[in-house]
């Protein structure tokens, strides 16, 4: 057995995918055609939509405003150019917004009421609402009122309020009418008020909040370019000249309200600058008083001159103070290392004191002391010489100790008449660094001061230039503008496009929708996908409830040629796979009830029949028999040889032995046709028990040889075992599906059956296919099943 039986192929194939959204064409047009009807229905009720655009260009500035930019000589209050973004944000704001719905009223709307679409009234306003209340009460209101003229001086009125009906009353123009929000007065604006007799007019008032947050919403303000000066407004409104209104009035007040700023600015600037002039002549004034009273007190002329002199003698004495230090330092050195010898050693010379007998002294000393060590080599400290020498080397110690002790005294008296003087000439040169600074923060103070005076009575009179001369923030390159002949919404190709996009998309997602959740079969390939190498041997067409459910003779319907190829094709299978027996038997059955097994059984005998071929119909089905709905006993004819027994079939055979098969076949006659048909007989309480016994097969192998076909009609599958009790004794099973019905996965039933070996050659029948699923014998019939024209055809 082949062991690809039953396997699903995994290739795509896209004729399939294809053609199983083409054959809903009907769908897919009707879908297209009430779209675009739609599509149509909107372009023709819409409001249209114009675009109105303006364009402006942002000055740049020196400073962050031009009058503080007079301070920039004293860097601060500087600032750079306008940054774009923030000067967008700034015409962008909520603010803004509501200054140009304040200043235009949009927040009092008029409306004509018509049958289906309203007109949105803007320069041609019939009438004029004047409200007694404040206007800040009024734009935090909401309130509907409807007008309908029936004279020229009398209108009908009604306010709508939430929750009540309220009725139309008649007011004369000019009259006060109570509502919600105060008393209004209504007013006409035209001359000729008969003109609007019969017409009905809607007068909505929305907080000025919200309809300033509306069309802020719908502005666009962007730069034209990245780095750019240049500022491009858009607005789409219903009403063109209201859109070019809005951007107008939104460009005059962010100018105006730069220029107003601006004065602003200009006006402080100029009081600051007053105040500052007069509280800055009364310092200049006390400034210059003290300069004269310090000079006075110290008794200064010029400080420079005297504390250079000072700097002068105070360096020389500085000067004299560190030479008499140093020999002061040297003979105090000298001092101590003569006194602390005890032997003749010799001493240091020309260490720089300034005493010539010290150094006269020091260098005999030294070249006593270098005689005697010469002496000393040959001699010793008795020898007479040498005690000479001793003697007068012992003067010259006391007289240089003496020297050095007279200059060693006149050394530290020079060094304390030098720290002296140094110290008053120190005090003079440093009191002259304070004079001098108390004096150069006098001065400065009094330039500072005059300076500033100079400088605020310039820029005093800069001031008052400025302040006549404010220009605004931007300069208009492009006031606002509009097409008001091509809105640019509805846009109606695009609608159009949309509506046949959306017509083809609906019809297509619910056929993909349906086909992902389409468990059932429905077509002959359908089928053959599933079960791969098992054959399908027809399909049948799906049967209105009009049409005959048996095919007749001589008959050309597109029925009777399905059951002509299902003929044909089992003829194939019983002549080239069935060796045994009973290769003449065939059985019909399906997996649940109501999928047609005795419909396809009881057509296919009487298409056996019309080859002139003996055929016996079985009725195995002993629990739910249906033959009789198709061969009814009474049809059944009498003869001489067998009486007539229209109550005995099949289950009175299995169950009593004294009938013989000769008794439970009836002879039929169906048109030209002769039929033999088994019924079920009596539905029994045990049917498992009567298919299991031995005499079901002695019937088979009985009427095998005495009939060119015979075709069992059983029980399904899935809901009882009878089947598979008789399956064995059968040359080839036909399985009927029924298109719609029956589940794929139940066709796995089958063909784990035939794998085990319950259902010998296993072939399938799809039976109730639709039309527009039928195969190729189904559509393109050669001569068979012609249809009649409808009203529409008639003539052609």
């Amino acid at each position: 057995m082949d062991s690809n039986i039953g396997l699903t192929s995994n290739s795509i194939d896209i004729s399939k995918i294809v053609a199983s959204y083409t054959k809903h064409w009907k769908w897919f047009l009707l879908s297209i055609v009430i779209f675009v009807a739609g599509g149509l229905v909107y372009l023709r009720y819409a409001i249209p939509q114009f675009a109105n655009a303006a364009k402006i260009q942002i000055l740049e500035e020196n400073g962050s405003n031009p009058e503080l930019s007079l301070f920039k000589d004293l860097n601060f209050l500087s600032g750079g150019g306008n940054k774009v973004e923030d000067e967008l944000e700034i015409l962008n704001s909520r603010t803004s917004f509501i200054e140009v719905a304040y200043q235009l009223g949009l927040n009092v709307k008029f409306f004509e009421l018509g049958n289906i679409k309203d007109s949105d009234l803007y320069e041609d306003i019939p009438f004029e609402l004047n409200f007694i209340k404040a206007d800040s009460i009024i734009n935090n209101s909401k309130a509907n009122y409807f007008i309908n003229v029936t004279s020229s001086n009398k209108f009908e009125f009604k306010e709508d309020r939430d929750g009540e009906k309220n009725e139309f009353k008649t007011y004369s123009f000019g009259n006060k009418i109570k509502t919600l929000l105060g008393d209004i007065v209504v007013l006409p604006k035209q001359a000729d008020v008969s003109r609007l007799s019969g017409k009905k007019y809607k007068i909505e008032v929305i907080p000025l909040s919200k309809i300033a947050e509306f069309y802020k919403k719908n502005t666009a303000i962007e730069q034209s370019k990245e780095f750019s000066n240049i500022v491009n407004l858009s607005l789409k409104d219903p009403v063109p000249d209201r859109g070019r209104d809005i951007l107008n009035a939104l460009i005059n007040n962010y100018n105006d309200n730069a220029i107003e700023d601006k004065k602003n600015v200009a006006d402080k600037t100029s009081s600051f600058i007053e105040d500052r002039i007069a509280e800055i002549y009364s310092n200049l004034s006390n400034v210059d008083q003290s300069a004269q009273d310090f000079k006075t007190d110290r008794g200064l002329t010029d400080i420079a001159s005297q504390a250079s002199l000072n700097l002068t003698v105070g360096a020389e004495n500085q000067q004299e103070l560190q030479q008499v230090s140093t020999q002061y330092s040297i003979a105090a050195s000298m001092k101590d290392y003569v006194e602390s010898q005890d032997g003749y050693e010799v001493l240091p010379s020309n260490i720089g004191l300034a005493d010539a007998s010290i150094a006269a002294t020091t260098a005999k000393w030294n070249q006593l002391v270098s005689q005697r060590e010469r002496l000393l080599k040959s001699s010793n400290e008795k020898n007479p010489i040498i005690v000479n020498l001793d003697q007068e080397l012992n003067g010259l110690k006391r007289s240089l100790q003496s020297s050095l002790n007279s200059m060693t005294n006149t050394l530290n008296l020079q060094v304390n008449n030098l720290s002296s003087q140094l110290s008053r000439l120190n005090s003079k040169i440093y009191s002259a660094p304070k004079n001098e600074r108390a004096l150069r923060d006098i001065t400065r103070k009094q330039q500072t001061t005059e300076s500033l005076y100079l400088y605020l009575l310039q820029k005093r009179e800069e001031s008052q230039i400025t302040f006549a001369s404010s220009t605004p923030k931007s300069k208009v390159i492009d006031f606002a503008y509009s097409d008001s002949f091509d809105p640019v919404s509805p846009n109606k190709p695009i609608i159009l496009l949309a509506s046949i996009l959306l017509g083809f998309i609906v019809p297509f997602a619910g056929v993909y929708v349906s086909s992902l959740m389409d468990n059932k079969v429905h077509s002959k390939t359908g089928v053959e996908d599933i079960v791969k190498n098992i054959p399908v041997l027809a399909e049948l067409p799906k049967l209105e409830r009009k049409e005959a459910k048996m095919v007749e003779s001589n008959d050309r319907s597109i029925l009777a040629e399905s059951f002509r190829i299902l003929r044909t094709n089992l003829d194939y299978l019983l002549r080239t796979k069935n060796s045994s027996t009973h290769a003449n038997i065939v059985l019909v059955t399906s997996s649940i009830p109501g999928e047609g097994k005795t419909f396809v059984s009881s057509n296919l005998v009487k298409i056996l029949a019309t080859t002139k071929k003996k055929v016996l119909l079985i009725g195995a089905d002993i629990r739910n028999p249906k033959i009789y709905k198709f061969y009814n006993s009474s049809l059944a004819k009498e003869t001489d040889s067998k009486p007539r027994h229209t109550n005995v079939g099949l289950t009175d055979y299995l169950f009593d032995e004294k009938f013989s098969s000769k008794q439970i076949i009836q002879n039929i006659d169906v048109g030209e046709e002769k039929i033999d048909v088994i019924y079920s007989g009596k539905i029994p309480p045990n049917p498992t028990e009567l298919l299991m016994k031995d005499r079901f097969k002695d019937l088979l192998d009985e009427v095998s040889d005495k009939y060119d076909y015979i075709v069992v009609d059983s029980a399904p599958v899935i809901a009882v075992s009878d089947t598979l009790l008789i399956s064995n004794y059968v040359s080839q099973v036909i399985y009927v599906t029924k298109a719609g019905y029956t589940e794929k996965r139940i066709l796995e039933v089958p063909i784990q059956l035939m794998k085990e070996g319950k259902f010998p050659n296993l072939a399938f029948v799809v039976n109730a296919v639709k039309n527009s699923d039928l195969g190729y014998g189904g559509k393109y019939g050669y001569g068979y099943g012609v249809k009649q024209k409808k009203w529409w055809q008639l003539g052609k």
